[in-house]
């Protein structure tokens, strides 16, 4: 299963430019590594006064993500990057906000769409699966269970498959408004 990692670094004031350019360099480097599946940065708006830098990452699975973390290469990349910015935030994405993991995310008209296909089908699912034999069950509780079930499905299952079943259309095609 891809695992996806969102980095936060704030860049100390002055290095900005060097931080940038060295981060391009290595994120193309960085796909050396067999088990690196996409690399992204995310700056602010040019003229902004914030110096966070986001960096997207994806590998194959945990076994690859660990195996790049503890590379020599990510070793001396994350020594250098120290001298240019403070001490970074790693995050591991789930959920959410890993099915539209991208530079650049799809119109949220797009991933409403996108969420639909995969919350329509699980609903009706869930609804023939299980609801029959839950009858006697508090209302709150059988809420509560087939909730539980809609999140699990949809997180690990089926928007994954969804996200990659749309992908040419969520990051191209019919562009909309955000």
């Amino acid at each position: 299963m891809p695992i996806h990692v969102a980095i936060t670094r704030k860049v100390l004031p002055g290095k900005e430019e060097e931080f940038k350019d060295a981060l391009r360099r290595f994120l193309g480097d960085s796909f050396l590594h067999g088990g690196v599946h996409g690399a992204a940065m995310i700056t602010a708006l040019p003229g902004s006064d914030n110096r966070d830098i986001g960096i997207l990452r994806t590998f194959a699975d945990k076994a690859e993500r660990d195996a790049f973390y503890n590379s020599k290469l990510f070793k001396d990349w994350d020594a250098y990057a120290s001298t240019l910015t403070e001490e970074p935030v790693y995050r591991e994405l789930t959920g959410l906000e890993a099915w539209f993991r991208s530079p650049g995310a799809p119109p949220k008209w797009k991933m409403a769409v996108a969420t639909l296909c995969g919350v329509f089908p699980t609903s009706l699912f869930l609804s023939y699966a299980l609801v029959p034999y839950m009858q006697g069950l508090h209302p709150a509780f059988r809420t509560l269970i087939v909730a539980g079930c809609m999140v699990g499905l949809l997180t690990w299952i089926v928007m994954p498959q969804v996200t990659k079943l749309l992908k040419p259309w969520l990051s191209g095609g019919l562009a909309g408004k955000k």
